[in-house]
């Protein structure tokens, strides 16, 4: 442990397991007091409890990131716990493939539910408390389809390319409150939601695995990969950083790998 964050008071969305648990563990382990947000109670529970049982400080919300009502919850839990807000690293993500002929209009409002209102509702509600606390940071977790089109990903596309402009829009609107907003692009992630996407489609884990050895530094991501960026944003390290884009993506979003990797 280094302190980097010691004693800042963060919620992270989607942490019961995945890239969100990665972010809120390492968070706790460089001195951050996290709340673990997550819609599945007993995963979260656990998570904070594992999280504690490492000497770190956690506690868990039981929170669904589409409803208003939960994200308002969520941060008036946190104050009312630790008695400020400090950070922010709107996690949660739902990724599943559909081109524009298969798209529904229901299928669209969840994708962008899940994706963009989320984390509109969690601002609206964290930067209010990051105000009274002198400033903050707050990390969106994007996607390099953010950037770039993929046809058989039409409102994940959407949802996260609207994520990148909310991202801009807040750190333009309270950069004088000292609250920073940046926007970071994970890469290929072998997480629990990647492994459930390639098994609905038919790839089991060994051929999963075997794939990541084909990506330009020869292993799929951890975690870790993109908590070690985020302790980064939300430490004092980072504070003449806002409305950027991070790529922790192993070469995702560059050009020579788009044939391969993105199609």
């Amino acid at each position: 442990m280094t302190d980097r964050v010691k004693a800042k008071v963060v919620i992270v969305t989607g942490a019961a397991q995945g890239i969100g648990f990665g972010i809120a563990e390492m968070l706790a382990r460089e001195g951050a007091r996290v709340i673990v947000a997550d819609k599945q109670g007993d995963k979260g529970k656990a998570a904070a409890q594992a999280i504690c049982a490492a000497g770190g400080q956690a506690i868990f919300q039981l929170t669904d990131v589409t409803r208003e009502s939960d994200c308002a919850a969520l941060v008036a839990e946190a104050v009312q716990r630790f008695g400020r807000l400090d950070g922010l690293v709107n996690n949660v993500g739902w990724f599943p493939r559909a081109t524009l002929e298969e798209t529904t209009t229901e299928f669209w409002e969840a994708v962008m539910n899940v994706n963009v209102r989320s984390a509109f509702y969690c601002c609206k509600y964290a930067i209010p408390a990051m105000q009274r606390a002198g400033g903050g940071s707050i990390v969106n977790i994007g996607s390099v389809h953010g950037l770039q089109a993929s046809a058989n990903l039409v409102a994940y596309g959407a949802a996260k390319g609207a994520l990148l402009n909310l991202t801009r829009t807040l750190a333009g609107a309270y950069a004088a409150d000292r609250i920073r907003c940046n926007y970071l692009i994970p890469g290929w992630v072998m997480s629990e939601g990647e492994i459930a996407l390639a098994q609905s489609r038919g790839v089991d884990v060994d051929e999963l695995r075997a794939q990541g050895t084909k990506q330009p530094f020869g292993r799929h991501q951890t975690p870790q990969d993109t908590a070690y960026a985020v302790v980064y944003l939300i430490s004092d390290e980072s504070s003449q950083v806002t409305g950027s884009i991070f790529h922790i993506d192993a070469g995702m979003s560059s050009l020579i790998f788009n044939r391969r990797h993105l199609a």
